[in-house]
């Protein structure tokens, strides 16, 4: 017991440590190598993107996405759960695709990616409710009917309201899917 509230009073300490070093986060200060996954102290999200320049050399620069984190600010993502997950740190901006991989939907959907890293889990809940889908059910549907039940999404033409909701708007009824507790299935 007086060892797991050691090992508990050390993981605080060090969190405060590199919280207390990194300071603010700005997306647009970050590397390559940090950037994807990140979300500034604004709580905006931080994308990866490529310019070509006119002599053809490419050059990558991170940037400050209008996507919003939940409940997250300054964090930058753990190389363990970027493995965990199935992710990519030079993955260019942030897109729904990957949920069509089946391989990549196991990894998200492992105890290990979905019980351990609640940035990423968020990440992903919100891109598939932007589709129309609820994560935790593609999570319990993996394989072939999760690859269908997103291509149906894809298919209909249904989208999740966004925020803020236009007076055009009223009246037409959306799906709405609440924000997941980061727990095991």
């Amino acid at each position: 017991m007086a060892s797991s509230l050691s090992a508990l009073a050390l993981a605080l300490a060090l969190a405060l440590f590199v919280q207390g070093t990194l300071g603010t986060i700005e997306c647009e200060n970050l590397n390559k190598d940090s950037c994807a996954f990140a979300v500034s102290s604004t709580g905006k999200r931080c994308v990866l993107e490529k310019h070509v320049r006119r002599s053809g050399a490419e050059e990558y620069a991170c940037a400050t996405s209008q996507i919003e984190a939940d409940k997250v600010k300054d964090w930058i993502e753990t190389d363990a759960c970027i493995e965990a997950c199935g992710l990519d740190r030079s993955a260019l901006g942030i897109s729904s695709d990957s949920l069509l991989e089946s391989r990549f939907l196991g990894k998200l959907c492992s105890q290990k990616c979905y019980s351990g890293c609640p940035n990423v889990v968020d990440l992903y809940f919100n891109l598939a409710a932007g589709e129309g889908a609820y994560l935790p059910k593609l999570c319990v549907a993996q394989g072939p009917k999760a690859r269908r039940e997103m291509a149906e999404i894809k298919s209909s033409g249904y989208v999740a309201p966004p925020p803020g909701l236009p007076e055009y708007a009223e009246g037409v009824e959306f799906l709405y899917a609440p924000a997941p507790s980061v727990a095991p299935f």
